[in-house]
Formats: structure tokens, C-alpha cells, sequence
């Protein structure tokens, strides 16, 4: 049986085929610049040379079509006929307070998606449109939403309300939400694997770190706090958004610049972060190289993304009253850059914190999960790369057959001892022929 998710942004769709039966990934890949003549799809298929093909993409669906149309290509494709997806799964941003978990989308669940749109307005919309587009293309399958905010449901009312007139919690829903949550409950409920313990006997810090980010208290396995707030915006410095700030801040900047409201929510989702801070540069591989080269404004972006998880990995050791197992670093940054890791690190030995720079600067693959820690760590520090895929394609088959729950009834097929990503495992032995360092800082489940 074969699983079909989509992760549908303003102007991208995001796809993976999943096999059930063999537990593989058929094929990947992403539609960008969606909405314009310059679309282009890139498209990965087990076995094959990934390729990329330019196509104009008016709208959502016609990305959706020619994500089907790559998937069954008989040279390109992995599938000989439509009908054998039996299942599609959406992530979506928010349910805000009606939508708490996965759900099988229905007229009622759509409606709902639309009343919220003002919690998620760079996001839910686009979200909707790939659910429709996906409808339209797929009208005789199961259609399940995947929730970013499902994981932090745990959170208390301590951690997720804001210090305003308690009446915009009841009549606004006005609160922090959370998201990353299929990644942090990937990389939590992996994290327990590899310390040998139940889910509900840890405590981690995992600190999401890609163009996105946001990090996360996990207390006996469970979402206990998080940076994120109502929306995406606040938390961590990010690629394009400004995380943090004191909210006078956007009528100061009205007032003396002349900006809208709208304007200035678009600039601290669009152009602030390390993209405001470097001026130029959003990958953080290109401010990397900027800040190696000397260029001051981003030497100034490094250190202050690094500052800002610092400050956030401190105050998670106090709410969880210092009894933490191990930080996480994951996502794109999180798993692939040392220069971002170590100095968030470095120096905190006294709070049971020792990282191994060593370690930590071989740890440059996506395909193993490692420990960059000292051995005499009290706190592990692990690098787990993410499976958002994974996540929505189990609860999308969950949903289908009738067995789905919340992830504390749950158990995902990962949480095995015995877990193996093929598709990592076989691209791991090329990692290590480039770097054979890797090999020595691999960690295994106990």
C-alpha cells in the first residue's frame, strides 16, 4: 500500500511516497516558485538520479499534477497507475483550539482550517489550497491532516498563556501553540531509544534549527514547553524572521518609519533574522562563509543565532529543574552545522553540559543519528536527523484503519530498537567513506 504526503507552502508543495508494505521511500521531492512560469519540480526516485524539470505552475493543483505525473512517468516514476495510493496525508500548521491532533479531512474539518486562517496567514491558506488541489486530483482516498500543533497539547496553561486580559484566550484563542511538533515528536520518541529508557521516563531539550526554528522542553516525554508562539514568528532568531522582540517595537517602527502594520508583520517574517542581520545572505552556509571570510554583519548573525539558543537551552534547564537526559539538535542547521553547534555549547560544563568539538565537527551527515557529547557528560548531547514524513505517513495509515491516538496511546513504528531508515542506511557507507570519522560517533539504541 502506498502513502502519499504533501507539506503545501505559499509556493511549494513538498512530496513523499512511502511504500507500507516495505517500509520504503519510493520517491521525494519538491514543486518551487508555485504560482509562477518559472516553476520547477525536483524529483528524487528510489534508485534513480534525482532530476529537475521546469514547469509553469499556476496554482497548487497543477503542482500536484505534475508531482503524479513525475511519480508515473515510466522512466522517472515509481508507480504504474494512480490507484495504488491509498492514502494522503497534509501537514498543516494549526487547528487552533477545534483541531487538536490528526484528523481525517472532511467538509467540516476544511471549514474550520478556513475560520482559523487568521492564526496562520503565511501558511493555513496555502495548506488549504494543497488539501483541495489534492482532493480534486485524489477524490476517492482517505485525505488525513497531520497538525504541527498536535505535539504541544501537553503544554500547561503556565507555559502556553501570555500575561494579557485573560478574555483574548477566551474569545480570541490567544496562547502559544508550538510547532515542529511532528519533529520534535520524531526526534523525542527516537531520543528515548537511544538512552534506553520509555518516552515517559525523559526529559530532553531539542532545538529544531533549520530556515525555521524553534526549540523545545520535553518533561516525561511530553511537550512541556516551547519558543514558538501564537504563530511561527516568535522564539529563535530564524533564517528570515526575527524571533524575540519587545512588541512596542511595530508602532515605534509605524510611527517613524511610515510602515503599515501589515508591512512591518511582513518584514519580521521576510526580511528580518539572520537575513536582517547578515543583510544578504538566509542559508546559513552562505553567512558561514561570509563569517570565515570576516564579514562583520555575519560574524554578528552567527553569534547572536548561537546566543539566542543558548539563552533558550539555559532557561529549559530550569523549568526542567535541571534534570534533563540529553539536548537534540535537528533539521537542516541543527544537523549539519558545527559552527552553530559548538558555540551554543561550549563553556557550560558547570550545568552538566560537555560537548566534544572534536566530535562535533565531524558530525556532517543526515543519514545516522550521533553523540557529540564528552563520555563524562552528565547531559548527552545527540544530533538526530528529523522524519517529518515518516510521522505524517504513520498517522495517515493510523487514520484510515481506525487506530490512530495520541502519541502517549501510540506506538510509531520507529520507537523499535530495531528501527532501520533504509533509505539513510544505505547512503551512510558513502558519508563515511568521505569523513570515516563519522563511524566512531554513532549512536546506537540500548
Amino acid at each position: 500500500m502506498v502513502i502519499l504526503t504533501l507539506n503545501c507552502g505559499s509556493s511549494s508543495v513538498k512530496y513523499q511516497v512511502y511504500d507500507w508494505a516495505t517500509q520504503e521511500v519510493l520517491a521525494k521531492g519538491a514543486v518551487e516558485r508555485v504560482g509562477t512560469d518559472e516553476a520547477f519540480i525536483g524529483h528524487k526516485a528510489q534508485g534513480k538520479e534525482e532530476v529537475e524539470i521546469q514547469k509553469a505552475c499556476k496554482d497548487h493543483k497543477d503542482a500536484i499534477d505534475l508531482v503524479l505525473s513525475c511519480i508515473l512517468d515510466k522512466d522517472m516514476g515509481v508507480l504504474s497507475d494512480i490507484s495504488e495510493i491509498k492514502a494522503v496525508g497534509h501537514r498543516v500548521l494549526h487547528g487552533g483550539e477545534k483541531i487538536k491532533q490528526s484528523v481525517l479531512i472532511d467538509d467540516e474539518v476544511l471549514k474550520t482550517f478556513k475560520e482559523i486562517e487568521g492564526l496562520g496567514p503565511l501558511h493555513i491558506p496555502a495548506n488549504v489550497m494543497g488539501i483541495e488541489a489534492a482532493q480534486k486530483v485524489l477524490p476517492d482516498v482517505p485525505h488525513a491532516a497531520i497538525m504541527d500543533t498536535a505535539w504541544h497539547q501537553t503544554m500547561p496553561e503556565t507555559s502556553f498563556l501570555y500575561a494579557v486580559p485573560y478574555e483574548w484566550y477566551q474569545k480570541y484563542s490567544v496562547r502559544r501553540y508550538g510547532f515542529h511538533g511532528t519533529s520534535f515528536l520524531y526526534t523525542a520518541k527516537r531520543a528515548a531509544v537511544l538512552l534506553g529508557k520509555k518516552p515517559e521516563d525523559t526529559n530532553l531539550i531539542i532545538a529544531h534549527i533549520g530556515n525555521g526554528a524553534s526549540i523545545n522542553a520535553v518533561k516525561n516525554g511530553k511537550s512541556f514547553d516551547t519558543s514558538m508562539g501564537l504563530t511561527p514568528l516568535e522564539g529563535l532568531i530564524m533564517g528570515t524572521r526575527s524571533g524575540d522582540l519587545d512588541p512596542a517595537i511595530i508602532n515605534y517602527i509605524k510611527d517613524n518609519a511610515g510602515y503599515s502594520s501589515e508591512e512591518i508583520e511582513t518584514i519580521l517574517n521576510k526580511k528580518s533574522g539572520v537575513l536582517g542581520i547578515s543583510t544578504k545572505y538566509t542559508d546559513r552556509r552562505d553567512i558561514r562563509d561570509g563569517a570565515a571570510a570576516g564579514d562583520k554583519q555575519c560574524q554578528l548573525a552567527v553569534s547572536m543565532e548561537c546566543y539566542r539558543i543558548r539563552k533558550y537551552i539555559g532557561s529549559y534547564l530550569a523549568a526542567l529543574d535541571g534534570n534533563v537526559d540529553a539536548i537534540v539538535f535537528t533539521a537542516g542547521v541543527g544537523e549539519m552545522a558545527p559552527h552553530i553547534r559548538g558555540p551554543v555549547l561550549e563553556g557550560l560544563e558547570a550545568l552538566g553540559i560537555e560537548v566534544d568539538l572534536e566530535k562535533n565537527k565531524t558530525c556532517t551527515s543526515r543519514n545516522a543519528e550521533f553523540c557529540i557529547s564528552k563520555d563524562s557528560s552528565r547531559i548527552k548531547i545527540f544530533v538526530i536527523p528529523t522524519d517529518e514524513e515518516l510521522v505524517m505517513t504513520e498517522d495517515a495509515y493510523a487514520l484510515m484503519n481506525g487506530t490512530y491516538d495520541v502519541h502517549t496511546n501510540f506506538t510509531y513504528s520507529f520507537q523499535s530498537k530495531d528501527y532501520d531508515n533504509k533509505e539513510r542506511s544505505h547512503s551512510l557507507p558513502k558519508d563515511i567513506e568521505k569523513n570515516p570519522k563519522l563511524k566512531d560517533i554513532i549512536v546506537s539504541p540500548k
